[in-house]
């Protein structure tokens, strides 16, 4: 029995981002998606608007947190309370997993608020792996971890990353996160193929799947979010999907945010995709609300 099917993952579709500009117009109109991410943090202090809208959201879709700060390849500690707070959050939601980048945020107690790349190494890699054990010991949940994209790449580094992230995800029992942009803007940056980085990845671990728009600045790739996705990535989704099979996807668009109505046409774009690759035997559910939700506070 593979990864997903021991952890009964289920392919939630095509879905979005759950921003600002859009919270009035979803929360009111509940317009036809498949379900929406959300960032973890934004989402953990008790009470107030935010914890209201959330509600409201989880009331209607199917909702998974995608959480920044995590520092999962970090040398502090990891943060107790920080931890808490996540299990309490996916407990409310009965999400299915949580999901985190593959970097390290900050050292010395000092966030700073970037996703920053790590040497792949063999010393690394072991203490990813611990520290993705314990992290799904005190969630309670499958976390995923997200290829960043990156700029640089240490000297130290021996270890290809979709080799790297395979081996995390193997020992530690855990999910992955396939951004299919970031393949995309580090193999530019860096000038590795990104048809061996899909191919390479224990596809029956990838239990999610970004696709973005980018930023060509003539020498390099930015990760923007601020775009439609490229021809190419739509290229590389397709390789994804191959692979993998049905897999829930987010289109992301955090940056020069559009009318709701240009971001659900990019995410039909997406379902088309999905159903030309797929077909007809595994379209996009696009059915809001779980059957039954987990409680929690």
């Amino acid at each position: 029995m593979g990864f997903r099917s021991r952890h009964a993952i289920p392919d939630l579709g095509v879905g979005v981002g759950f921003r600002t500009p859009h919270v009035k117009q979803v929360l009111r109109d509940r317009p036809a998606m498949d379900w929406f991410e959300i960032i973890s943090e934004n989402y953990f202090a008790e009470g107030g608007i935010q914890r209201a809208n959330l509600d409201a959201l989880s009331g209607a879709y199917r909702v998974v947190p995608h959480g920044v700060s995590l520092s999962i390849g970090g040398t502090d500690p990891l943060d107790a309370g920080y931890l808490a707070r996540l299990r309490g959050l996916v407990a409310r939601l009965g999400a299915p997993w949580c999901s985190d980048h593959l970097c390290w945020t900050g050292v010395g107690g000092v966030d700073t608020h970037d996703l920053l790349p790590l040497p792949m190494t063999r010393a690394s890699l072991e203490h990813v792996v611990e520290r993705c054990k314990r992290v799904q010991g005190e969630v309670g949940a499958v976390l995923a971890l997200e290829n960043a994209s990156t700029y640089l790449a240490f000297r130290e580094s021996t270890i290809p990353e979709a080799e790297f992230l395979g081996e995390i995800a193997e020992r530690a029992d855990c999910g992955i996160l396939l951004d299919v942009n970031n393949v995309f803007v580090s193999a530019y940056n860096h000038g590795f193929d990104t048809r061996a980085y899909i191919d390479a990845i224990p596809a029956d671990r990838v239990v999610q799947i970004h696709v973005a728009g980018h930023t060509d600045r003539g020498a390099y790739l930015l990760d923007t979010h601020s775009d439609h996705v490229k021809d190419e990535v739509w290229e590389l989704y397709r390789r994804a999907l191959r692979r993998c099979g049905p897999t829930s996807t987010l289109v992301e668009w955090d940056e020069l945010i559009p009318a709701w109505e240009v971001l659900a046409a990019e995410a039909d774009r997406a379902r088309k995709v999905r159903d030309e690759v797929l077909g007809a035997r595994n379209p996009s559910p696009l059915a809001p609300r779980p059957a039954s939700r987990g409680g929690g506070t």
